[in-house]
């Protein structure tokens, strides 16, 4: 059977039809499918509520708070529909495993490998954020005891470590503890800040700008790298979907996106307009160092677990991706042969030393997220969820006015997602350029640590 045929079969059956899962249960092979909805949602809200919270603030400078605040709200809400939209497609769909066996559905085999590239490219770009951030915090613990490409290749050696450990399931408890580890860490430096007479990075006595506005003023380049770094902290849908097929009922992920995007948007609201309130045009990018030295070691040292597994999840779940598509249909995909470990681990340290790359050419850390958001999320959480929406409801292009008004907002959907992608990137590599111009990034593989720069 065609395997688009073998999809549409798919749709006529229970989905917990073991036949149309990607990993089987068969006796002396490795179970994949152990994650309950729990897990999984603490999964989800490890990789969503990671380093994007760590620069949102940045980005309501650029916007101001209230159109900041309808920003986050606002790509809140749109990438909770578009992973409802993924989770329902990939339910009638069962073979799924990832984001490219879904353009695979919709547009052939050609879309699947682009989507695929695509998929892992944007995931070790935010690997790259990750190792930048891991190092941002090695560089405040040490007082910059040494180069900080030293710290990003530490970094860059536990994330692969980490990401190396073959199951979702066995990464729960590492994920409790990191979410635990980032909110702690984010929560330090929001009441920090209001105990402050002044921002950390103000000038010390005298008069001084606080640079807090309502509503910004932002050229088209800081406006549209503040929307895509707002947009890829909450746009991480692509990487739950092969967490469902490690889930022991597929039929749940629903309940674990809402409780991961409900928790992540609130939030991502409150700690972000408390610290812009507070902080203004002195906030620094990550923002755990805005509340001082003191409170800067002590927000790195306990949010150190919850950045290098952040790169963690990021790499293993590109890695993951990799990993099947490589040794899918074949035994090696879940009996513990050379070939399985050998692909596991290629996959895993080869795009972790990637991501160390790119973290060492663009080292500044809410430009690496706006790459992220532009380039990586606006096609696959917006663009291509609008397509996969419009494919499994093509009868409603005829249907009464209600189902025409839904047929023809997910075209404005996938619009919206190219005018980030088109608009996002522009922006990006002119602020780039902007910045080495203005030697605000030192150079690639240098030992400075541009990473934990004031935004202004």
């Amino acid at each position: 059977m065609p395997e688009t045929a073998a999809f549409d079969e798919g749709m006529k059956l229970n989905n917990t039809d073991d036949n149309f899962e990607v990993f089987k249960k068969e006796e002396g092979m490795v179970d994949f499918r152990t994650v309950g909805w729990i897990w999984a949602s603490v999964i989800f809200l490890k990789m969503t509520f990671a380093t994007g919270v760590l620069t949102i603030p940045s980005a309501m400078y650029s916007l101001g708070a209230l159109p900041g605040a309808l920003t986050v709200v606002g790509f809140g809400i749109l990438n909770t529909y578009a992973g409802v939209i993924q989770g329902d497609f990939r339910n009638r769909h069962p073979r799924c495993h990832s984001i490219a066996d879904m353009a695979n559905v919709v547009g052939g085999g050609v879309l699947r490998e682009v989507t695929g590239v695509w998929f892992v490219l944007t995931w070790i770009i935010c690997a790259a954020s990750a190792i930048v951030g891991s190092a941002t915090a090695f560089n405040a613990l040490s007082m910059h005891s040494l180069c900080t490409q030293w710290f990003s290749f530490i970094a860059t050696i536990i994330i692969a470590l980490l990401a190396s450990i073959r199951k979702f399931e066995h990464l729960g408890w590492l994920t409790w503890a990191a979410f635990v580890s980032i909110f702690t860490a984010v929560m330090i430096v929001v009441i920090g800040v209001t105990l402050r007479d002044r921002p950390a990075a103000a000038p010390p006595t005298g008069p001084y700008e606080l640079g807090y506005h309502v509503i910004g003023s932002p050229t088209f380049v800081t406006g549209i790298i503040a929307a895509a770094t707002i947009l890829s902290s909450s746009a991480g849908t692509s990487a739950f979907l092969p967490v469902i097929s490690e889930m022991r009922r597929p039929q749940d992920y629903s309940k674990a996106l809402y409780v991961c995007m409900g928790i992540v948007t609130a939030s991502y609201l409150t700690c972000s307009l408390v610290v812009y309130r507070w902080c203004g045009q002195w906030v620094a990018s990550p923002s755990l160092g805005s509340a001082g030295p003191t409170l800067k070691k002590a927000a790195y040292g306990v949010g150190l677990l919850g950045l290098l597994t952040t790169g963690c999840l990021y790499v293993h779940v590109s890695a993951k991706y990799m990993f099947v598509r490589i040794l899918r249909d074949t035994r090696h995909l879940q009996a513990n042969t050379v070939v399985h470990w050998a692909v596991w681990l290629g996959c895993v340290i080869g795009l972790t030393i990637v991501g160390f790359l790119i973290g060492a050419a663009v080292p500044i850390f809410n430009y690496i997220l706006s790459l992220a958001g532009s380039l990586g999320f606006a096609p696959l959480a917006i663009m291509l969820p609008a397509w996969l929406w419009l494919h499994d409801h093509a009868q409603f292009r005829k249907g009464n006015m209600w189902q025409m008004a839904l047929y023809w907002g997910h075209w404005l959907m996938g619009l919206v997602g190219a005018f980030l992608t088109v608009g996002g990137t522009y922006g990006v590599i002119q602020g780039v350029i902007d910045a080495y111009a203005a030697g605000t990034i030192g150079g690639a593989f240098s030992c400075a640590d541009n990473s934990g720069s004031r935004v202004t």
